[in-house]
């Protein structure tokens, strides 16, 4: 018998910005770089708890956790400072995923910075590298270079994850990092990035994931599955989430908006109602796990102080 998952969540991968008042570079006025949505200029604008909860309408989330915005590179525990006022203000983030350039020559001083912060439980830099299977082999991304992989190696010592933002192409690489640190919890973002939805894409796609799920300190949110000008629709994400599931097990995924960035592709309803439909057959444990349980236990959630009523008091406020 199905049951849509009509319990509470914590929303594993969100983000909250006021370009007007803190600077990030991608999100300028003026600024236009390539991004995998297309036009994105809709999102350059306030987001933050009363904007958040005015999107999550009913669905009861009731922990967040935050992603870093590649915010000003310069200044990276100014970042985790503004998010922790907000934690402080609004009961939200209850974890933080901090900025940390692991190539620059300060990187361990400033993973042992933001480690000091109480939310702070992940970090995150995108490793760059191939940009499409076919320039695999001919240079690879930073989770190969030496001086990036000694600055990935503090994370374990301070009690940091790492957050891997990369496509799929370049999941061997991640494979040998979580083989050689297998200490380090690896948090894969937005499943991959399935973004090729060709047959031929779709099996590069599942043969590399498959690989990764291999490798026990691994674990993948399911979130940023928008395709550029289409709606988001659980027919069109289903088999993904459900291989994911397959591939990871009920207790290695998560489900998370990211928003506002999906924002460009569809309502925080759309895809967390497409969720809770694509799973509606697994049992009920498993949608417990993939909606709340662990997100909550992987980045160990901070309780709010007001729990209870914070999230009904956001919603008045937007």
């Amino acid at each position: 018998m199905s049951e849509l998952w009509s319990g509470p969540i914590v929303d594993a991968h969100h983000h909250f910005w006021d370009p007007q008042i803190n600077y990030h570079p991608w999100l300028a006025e003026d600024a236009n770089i390539p991004f995998r949505y297309g036009d994105y200029s809709a999102i350059k604008r306030r987001y933050l708890p009363p904007e958040y909860f005015a999107d999550a309408g009913e669905h009861q989330v009731v922990q967040t956790v935050y992603v870093e915005t590649e915010w000003d590179p310069r200044d990276p525990i100014g970042e985790t400072r503004f998010v922790e006022q907000l934690a402080v203000r609004y009961g939200v983030p209850n974890a933080i995923v901090a900025q940390a350039w692991l190539d620059h020559s300060d990187a361990v001083d400033v993973l042992r910075a933001q480690a000091a912060f109480q939310c702070v439980r992940s970090v995150r830099h995108k490793p760059e590298g191939p940009t499409s299977p076919e320039q695999v082999g001919t240079h690879r991304s930073l989770m190969s270079d030496e001086h990036w992989r000694r600055s990935f190696a503090a994370l374990h010592g301070l009690g940091l994850h790492f957050d891997l933002q990369t496509p799929w192409w370049n999941l061997p690489e991640a494979e040998q990092l979580a083989r050689d640190f297998p200490d380090t919890t690896i948090i894969l973002n937005h499943a991959g990035l399935p973004s090729d939805r060709s047959e031929q894409g779709l099996a590069g796609w599942h043969a590399a994931m498959s690989r990764l799920a291999e490798q026990p300190n691994v674990v993948v949110k399911i979130s940023g599955l928008g395709q550029p000008g289409k709606p988001w629709r659980a027919e069109d994400n289903a088999w993904i989430v459900r291989e994911i599931i397959a591939m990871f097990g009920a207790d290695r995924g998560m489900f998370a908006s990211n928003f506002p960035v999906d924002s460009l592709c569809g309502s925080f309803d759309d895809i967390y109602s497409g969720f809770k439909q694509i799973v509606r057959d697994l049992p009920v444990a498993d949608q417990q796990q993939l909606f709340y349980s662990n997100a909550r236990r992987i980045y160990r959630c901070e309780p709010s102080a007001t729990a209870q009523t914070w999230p009904e008091q956001m919603r008045n406020q937007a």
